[in-house]
């Protein structure tokens, strides 16, 4: 029976989109077959309307500037730079920014690191880093954006079809259309920036309205993070990261990855040298510079559960800077 009934569905989409597959430029999604399925396929595991949901799959097309936002640079060359990326994120407007944010919510601040253990520079600062406080939080159609990575990006499509999947059930649940929703290229959405499957597992009603927004409310969005980092595995009061010194050759230590998987005695064993406690766990860090000596950090526990927000060194390393000169800016007020 279930097979005659998707041997229908398929049936039904044939006759209202007897149309070629999107391989032509401009055509709709939902011409696609890989479309067509994946809305049989939230048809049955979601119970979504085939009919409906083609509708909306059919007023979106691939976006050929969110494919190639997401490739990485062509010249190698540009494709690591800590200075120039630190420059991005750590500097006097983001500092100021965040220095005002804090103000305005530090009772918000100090209650989400009273339930989650999180200090308020790194969730001011994961804020500032990712919309500089709710001030660039994307202008991109997410669910063009999700199905355009989903489906025309091979090298991340099963990622972004599962994101797409959680999107949609995200919107259903929030009664509002997937069509309305702006987010980033890649799909990264409100204050924080969360992505459809962590908003749907991580996010929290901070402000107790009864309801998540994460677009509109600072409260949720700060218990929000606090609640992703403490999740992840976020130490109350432990440290993220110590500036240190590599005599010899790095490159094992490097390609063993930013998991904490050596003591920092180990470390010095192999020619690392740092100012922490010899059994604290830790990674080596390089934080490279074209044309500039290679900068070196061991990051704990903590410099890890950042980059489960943000898989980079560099992204997490930013964090954590303008996080510290956030501190620093804060004990002189």
């Amino acid at each position: 029976m279930k097979k005659q009934c998707v041997t229908l569905l398929f049936g039904l989409l044939g006759s209202v989109l007897a149309l070629p597959a999107h391989s032509q430029q401009g055509a709709g999604f939902s011409q696609d077959p890989e479309v067509r399925a994946f809305i049989l396929s939230m048809h049955e595991q979601h119970g979504f309307d085939v009919a409906h949901l083609t509708r909306q799959f059919a007023a979106i097309r691939p976006n050929s500037t969110v494919l190639r936002a997401i490739r990485p640079p062509s010249v190698p060359e540009k494709q690591r730079s800590w200075e120039r990326y630190r420059e991005r994120f750590v500097n006097g407007q983001r500092i100021a920014g965040g220095l005002s944010f804090w103000q305005q919510h530090a009772a918000t601040l100090l209650r989400a690191e009273a339930i989650y253990g999180v200090p308020p520079e790194i969730i001011v600062a994961i804020i500032g880093v990712e919309t500089i406080y709710g001030q660039n939080m994307g202008s991109f159609g997410v669910l063009e954006a999700l199905a355009s990575l989903a489906f025309n990006y091979p090298p991340r499509a099963e990622f972004f079809r599962g994101e797409l999947e959680q999107f949609l059930l995200l919107a259903r649940e929030n009664g509002v259309s997937p069509l309305e929703i702006k987010g980033s290229y890649a799909g990264a959405m409100g204050i924080p920036q969360f992505m459809p499957s962590s908003q749907r597992r991580f996010a929290v009603d901070f402000d107790g309205d009864d309801r998540i927004d994460l677009r509109h409310s600072n409260t949720d969005a700060i218990g929000s993070v606090a609640r992703f980092l403490q999740q992840h595995g976020w130490q109350k009061g432990a440290p993220v990261a110590v500036p240190a010194n590599v005599n010899g050759d790095p490159a094992a230590l490097i390609a063993a990855g930013i998991k904490p998987s050596l003591t920092v005695g180990e470390m010095a064993g192999l020619g690392v040298v740092a100012p922490a406690a010899s059994e604290q766990a830790a990674a080596l860090i390089d934080l490279v510079t074209p044309g500039a000596a290679t900068e070196y950090w061991l990051g704990f526990d903590n410099f890890y559960v950042i980059t489960r927000y943000n898989r980079s060194s560099f992204y997490a390393m930013a964090v954590f800077q303008l996080a510290e000169a956030l501190r620093a800016g804060r004990s002189q007020l």
